[in-house]
């Protein structure tokens, strides 16, 4: 398998899944168009985000939800029946372009996650921009993987899980433990993850009209605007361009349509280049993020089955991974 020749799980899209992108072409591109032009605009995106939270952080009566607020660890314990009593965990990190989202907010992927591959989740609340940049949302990551290493967690315990911005929070996360020499997780799952800030990124030079989500402008701008007085090529803004040698496995998944496919191929090219074992998936025609909205779309539940499939394969030894 490679990114030239990706593996798609389903050839067609649902018809769900064709009223989704219609839906959000009429409605979320347009409102990233007008909003997406200043931190303004994206606080006021970050509060039209949040006024869903009732809707957002719905999970099922059995799903357990116990916040933590400590001084440098804040989120939340997400667990389904399935996950009482597991001995593996996931560290969720959740997307949301840095501006936006909280572990709460993210509940559509967490406890499914939670449900689907049997274990408690971890969902932080790292601090966000413009107040915080990327060496915060860094140091909340590794301190709250320690606080699962203080918890009892083993390295070889744990899956490290995040979407979007979350994905890139995921592979900062990686290449900071092995620098500094802490044990790594046993694999980590990244969905349409945030590669790339820099002027390298093929998202800001995909054709305009292919994602029905995301505009190129408005990706440009937080790019431009996270990456300000900064290189965009260091490891640490654009992970695409850090070193992946010693990393676990990934299992790296992508909308075929979205403005964050071709860096998503990237960073499976750069990956596999240096000895990395990768599950690559692009899902036709599906949106940004889409595990996000497995209420309404098929491909998104059948998501969760392909993530627990993928860990199957790499805690069980008579089960092999291509890479």
């Amino acid at each position: 398998m490679t990114t030239s020749d990706p593996h798609h799980p389903y050839p067609h899209a649902s018809k769900q899944a064709h009223a989704v992108g219609w839906l959000m072409s009429a409605t979320v591109r347009p409102l990233a168009s007008t909003l997406v032009r200043s931190p303004e605009g994206l606080i006021a995106l970050r509060k039209g985000f949040g006024a869903l939270g009732a809707v957002l952080k719905r999970a099922p009566k059995a799903v357990r939800i116990t916040p933590v607020h400590r001084a440098d660890v804040r989120g939340e314990w997400v667990v389904s029946p399935k996950a009482h009593n597991a001995s593996r965990v996931v560290l969720y990190l959740h997307g949301g372009g840095y501006f936006f989202g909280s572990g709460s907010l993210h509940r559509q992927i967490t406890w499914r996650l939670s449900q689907a591959l049997s274990r408690p989740v971890f969902a932080i609340d790292y601090r966000l921009a413009p107040r915080h940049s990327f060496e915060d949302w860094r140091d909340d990551a590794v301190a709250s993987y320690k606080y699962l290493l203080s918890q009892g967690y083993k390295g070889s315990d744990i899956t490290v899980a995040g979407d979007s911005a979350g994905g890139h929070l995921t592979l900062v996360l990686l290449q900071t433990l092995r620098d500094r020499g802490i044990s790594l997780p046993r694999a980590a799952i990244c969905i349409s993850p945030w590669t790339d800030l820099s002027a390298d990124s093929l998202a800001l030079t995909a054709h305009p009209r292919r994602d029905p989500y995301i505009p190129n402008a408005a990706l440009g701008y937080i790019c431009r605007f996270l990456t300000r007085n900064r290189s965009p090529f260091d490891a640490l803004v654009s992970p695409v361009h850090g070193n992946f040698r010693g990393l676990p496995p990934l299992y790296i998944m992508v909308g075929s349509t979205e403005i964050l496919r071709d860096d998503a191929r990237r960073t499976v090219e750069h990956a596999r280049a240096a000895g990395v074992k990768v599950v690559y998936e692009e899902w036709h025609r599906m949106p940004h993020v889409f595990p996000f909205m497995a209420a309404v779309l098929p491909e998104g539940r059948l998501a969760f089955r392909h993530m627990r499939e993928f860990l199957a394969r790499i805690e069980t030894p008579a089960l092999s991974l291509v890479a």
